[in-house]
C-alpha cells in the first residue's frame, strides 16, 4: 500500500472524516458462501466503464473487473491510501524528478474467459482512456493530461511517463472505472464491446443480465487475491423508486444500496428493525450542476447564465433539503471538506453564493431583462432518479420561477437521460454531476473545462484552460489555492458556465450481517466487493 506523498496530497487527507452509526462491527474473521443481494436506484446506460459515469453501472459491474491500482478497500475513506491490484508489490514512487512510474504486473492472472493476462492489457486500456480514437469517449481523459506516454518493457511491466510531476497521478489511476479490458477484446471485437460485454479479471464472473430487473454474478474461482471473495456470488436488483430499496432492505430481500438514502429514511429502518440494522455515514465527493448548453441561445449569454445561478438560494436549501434528500453542503468546485475549497467567506463573493437572496434575485432579473430576455423559457432535462435528481430539480424549478423563469422539466429514465446528455444535446439546461471517486480536486475540478470528456455545456473557454494550466503544475499550496480561486470564480461566476447546487451527503443502513463493507466519500469506491462476507 502507498501513502500518498507530497504537499497536494498531504493536504488531501486534511479535515476528512468517518462517522459510523451505531453497531459498527469490530474486526472479525471473514466467512465463505452465500449470496449478497443488493439493491441499484438505477438502470445501467452500458458496461463500459471508460465511458459511464454512474452508479447506475458502477455498483453491478464493477465486481467483473479488477484495476491497476485500487484505493485501500479496509481505509476507503483515506483518499492517500492505495494498494495493487493487478500490479505487485506496493504501488511505486515516482523516479526521474517525479516524472516516471514503472508497474510490475502480477503473473499468473486470467481473464474469466481464460486469457493470461500481461502488460499489454493494461496500455490498451490506458490508451483507451488516456489516447482515445477519435469518436471514443472517455469520461475520465482530463484526469490523465500530464500522461506523455505508456510503454510496455517486457510482458510484466508498464511505464508511465508523465511531462511534469503531479501528486494527482496515482489516485487518478486508482479511479475503480479504469476497469482492465483484455487487449484481445479491444482488437477482435473493437472499442465499443465492452458496452454491452463482460470479461474481466475481477473477483465475480459476470452470469447474467435481465435488462431493468438484475445483475448476477458468480464467484471467481481463480481470482488472483488468495482467499477471495469470500462471497458466493451477488445478485444487483435493479430499483429506481426509493420506496421498493426500503422495502426490500426492511423485509430483507436486499442487505445493502450501496449509494445512500435520506435522513428520514435511515430513521424510519433503524426505527423498524433495531440492531439489525448498521447506519454508516459520511460526506460524500458528489455534486449536482445545472448545465446550460451553450450551443443553444440565449444560454450562449454569460448574462442569461449568471441569472440563473444568482436565482438559486443555496443556504435555504441546504436548511431544506437536507431534511428530505442526499444533499446538504453549500460549496463550490472542490469537495467542502478539502483545503483547497472555498471558505463561506470566498463562497459569499461568487454570484449566486450570496446571503441576500432578494438582493440575488433582483440582479438575475436585472439581468435577464437586459439581455432581452425577460419571460425566458426553459427546457430543463432531468433524470428519472428520485434521490436527489428529481427533488433537486422541482426545487430548482421553483427557484428560478421566482425570477420569472418558465422552467418546463422533462424527466426521462438513465438511459435516453444520457442520450439527450451526451448525444442528442437537445436541452436548454441540463442536470448534471460532478461524482468522483478517489477525492482528487486537481483531477476532479477538470468537470468545468469545455474541454472535459464529460463536460455537455458545449464552450470554449481559453482562459479557464490557461489557468487549469498553472493549476496541475503548481506545488505550492499558498499559490494553488489562489489559482483554485480563480478558476472557481471564472467557471462559476464571471461566466457561470457551470452551475453548482449542492453537495451530496452519504447515508448506508445496511443488514448487519453484511460486513467487511465500509462506507467511503464516494458510491463509487470499494464496490469490488471481494471484502465483503456475511455473517448471518
Amino acid at each position: 500500500m502507498l501513502k500518498q506523498t507530497g504537499r497536494l496530497a498531504l493536504a488531501a487527507a486534511v479535515g476528512l472524516g468517518l462517522a459510523a452509526g451505531a453497531g459498527a462491527a469490530k474486526a472479525q474473521t471473514p466467512k465463505s458462501g452465500g449470496i449478497l443481494n443488493f439493491v441499484v436506484g438505477s438502470k445501467i446506460p452500458s458496461f463500459d466503464g471508460h465511458q459511464e459515469t454512474t452508479f447506475g453501472m458502477i455498483h453491478p459491474i464493477r465486481p467483473f473487473y479488477s484495476l491497476l491500482i485500487r484505493v485501500n478497500p479496509a481505509n476507503p475513506s483515506d483518499p492517500t491510501d492505495f494498494e495493487c491490484d493487478l500490479c505487485e508489490g506496493d504501488v511505486p514512487e515516482a523516479t526521474d524528478g517525479g516524472t516516471k512510474y514503472t508497474f510490475k504486473i502480477r503473473k499468473g492472472v486470467k481473464f474469466h474467459d481464460g486469457t493470461p493476462l500481461t502488460s499489454a492489457d493494461i496500455k490498451a486500456t490506458m490508451d483507451k482512456i488516456v489516447f482515445p480514437p477519435e469518436g471514443v469517449p472517455s469520461a475520465r481523459k482530463a484526469f490523465f493530461r500530464a500522461v506523455e506516454s505508456i510503454t510496455t518493457p517486457d510482458d510484466h511491466t508498464v511505464v508511465f511517463k508523465l511531462k511534469f510531476p503531479t501528486a494527482a497521478f496515482i489516485p487518478a489511476l486508482a479511479t475503480p472505472f479504469n476497469f482492465v479490458y483484455s487487449k484481445k477484446d479491444l482488437d477482435e471485437h473493437g472499442m465499443e464491446w465492452h458496452k454491452a460485454n463482460v470479461n474481466g479479471t475481477g473477483p465475480f464472473k459476470f452470469v447474467q443480465h435481465q435488462p431493468g430487473a438484475f445483475v448476477e454474478g458468480v464467484k471467481y474461482q481463480d481470482y488472483h487475491l488468495e482467499g477471495r471473495p469470500y462471497l458466493d456470488g451477488f445478485k444487483a436488483i435493479a430499483a429506481p423508486k426509493m420506496a421498493v430499496r426500503l422495502q426490500a432492505i426492511r423485509g430483507d430481500r436486499a442487505a445493502i444500496e450501496f449509494r445512500g438514502f435520506p435522513p428520514k429514511a435511515r430513521d424510519d429502518l433503524v426505527k423498524a428493525l433495531g440492531d439489525k440494522i448498521t447506519v454508516q455515514e459520511s460526506d460524500w465527493n458528489c455534486v449536482l450542476l445545472a448545465t446550460p448548453n451553450q450551443q443553444r441561445k440565449p444560454f450562449d449569454d454569460a448574462r442569461v447564465r449568471q441569472a440563473l445561478t444568482l436565482g438559486i438560494d443555496r443556504w435555504g436549501g441546504s436548511k431544506y433539503l437536507s431534511q428530505i434528500a442526499i444533499v446538504k453542503t453549500v460549496g463550490g468546485v472542490i469537495f467542502p471538506n478539502h483545503p483547497l475549497a472555498a471558505t463561506k467567506e470566498e463562497l459569499v463573493k461568487l454570484k449566486g453564493y450570496g446571503e441576500d437572496i432578494e438582493a440575488s434575485r433582483a440582479e438575475a432579473k436585472k439581468l435577464l431583462a437586459d439581455a432581452g430576455h425577460s419571460g425566458l423559457k426553459v427546457d430543463f432535462s432531468n433524470r428519472g432518479v428520485d434521490q436527489p435528481y428529481k427533488v433537486v430539480g422541482t426545487w430548482l424549478v421553483d427557484q428560478w420561477r421566482k425570477i420569472g423563469v418558465d422552467t418546463q422539466q422533462r424527466v426521462q429514465p438513465s438511459g435516453p437521460f444520457y442520450d439527450t446528455l451526451r448525444k442528442k444535446k437537445d436541452f436548454d439546461v441540463s442536470i448534471d454531476f460532478n461524482c468522483q471517486s478517489v477525492i482528487n480536486p486537481i483531477a476532479d475540478m477538470t468537470k468545468f473545462l469545455g474541454s472535459a470528456g464529460n463536460n455537455y455545456a458545449g464552450f470554449e473557454d481559453p482562459e479557464l484552460e490557461a489557468i487549469y494550466a498553472k493549476i496541475e503544475k503548481e506545488n505550492d499550496p499558498k499559490a494553488l489555492r489562489n489559482l483554485v480561486r480563480d478558476y472557481e470564480t471564472r467557471s462559476l461566476s464571471d461566466e457561470a458556465s457551470g452551475i453548482v447546487t449542492l453537495w451530496w451527503y452519504k447515508i448506508n443502513p445496511h443488514r448487519s450481517y453484511v460486513k467487511g463493507w465500509k462506507i467511503a466519500p464516494s458510491h463509487y469506491l470499494a464496490q469490488h466487493l471481494d471484502q465483503v462476507w456475511l455473517d448471518k
